[in-house]
């Protein structure tokens, strides 16, 4: 099994690596022509990772063996309600408590390259655990297209919940909202929430 080192990047570094960003983005996230769901195009995905690259806190962290095989950036979530807003009814009070203490980090994306010597699923979590320690943050949040089942699998996978739903109107697009609870203590916080919303909106 081939080795993976994990290394942070920052914002300048990511800069020249745009276009393999975004050659890692098309193999991770291309559809089959008789699916459903089709992944935003690769100019899409260098908009929006230039946005979120100009976002304070931005950090990526890569994976690598003798080439590009994954990648995970994201930044902090701010106090000013700004990533909750289209959220579907009242945000628990828990997620908005963390929030408001700094504790809440955004991965816009997750990306592994499909590898016959890397296990997709591990590099994954690994890629997840390091930039949200790097900012000590005890919940991970992230967006995903409710459109895009390969991708919610996913993260159900590596351990993601599912809270809710936002509707972006900029995009037109509804958007599942998954948590990972980081520590004991927001692990227990967020039990109950996960198993209502899990009711709520099975699959």
């Amino acid at each position: 099994m081939t080795a993976v080192r994990l290394r942070r990047v920052n914002r300048w570094l990511v800069e020249g690596l745009r276009q393999d960003l975004a050659d890692l983005y098309v193999e991770s996230c291309g559809t089959d022509p008789g699916e459903e769901y089709r992944s935003p195009s690769r100019e899409d995905f260098l908009n929006r990772l230039t946005g979120d690259t100009r976002r304070p806190g931005f950090a990526m962290v890569i994976a690598e063996t003798d080439g590009l095989v994954g990648c995970a950036f994201g930044f902090p979530v701010h106090g000013d309600g700004f990533w909750w807003l289209g959220f579907d009814g009242a945000l628990p009070r828990s997620i908005e408590q963390l929030t408001e203490s700094s504790s809440v980090f955004a991965i816009t994306n997750i990306l592994v390259r499909p590898h016959p010597q890397v296990q997709g699923q591990d590099v994954a979590r690994r890629l997840q655990e390091r930039v949200l320690t790097d900012h000590q943050a005890s919940l991970g949040t992230t967006l995903v297209d409710q459109a895009d089942r390969r991708a919610l699998e996913a993260f159900r996978s590596w351990g993601w919940q599912d809270i809710g739903e936002i509707w972006r109107p900029t995009g037109h697009t509804m958007f599942r909202v998954l948590v990972l609870p980081l520590g004991e203590r927001t692990v227990a916080r967020l039990e109950g929430l996960a198993r209502h919303a899990w009711t709520r909106w099975p699959g």
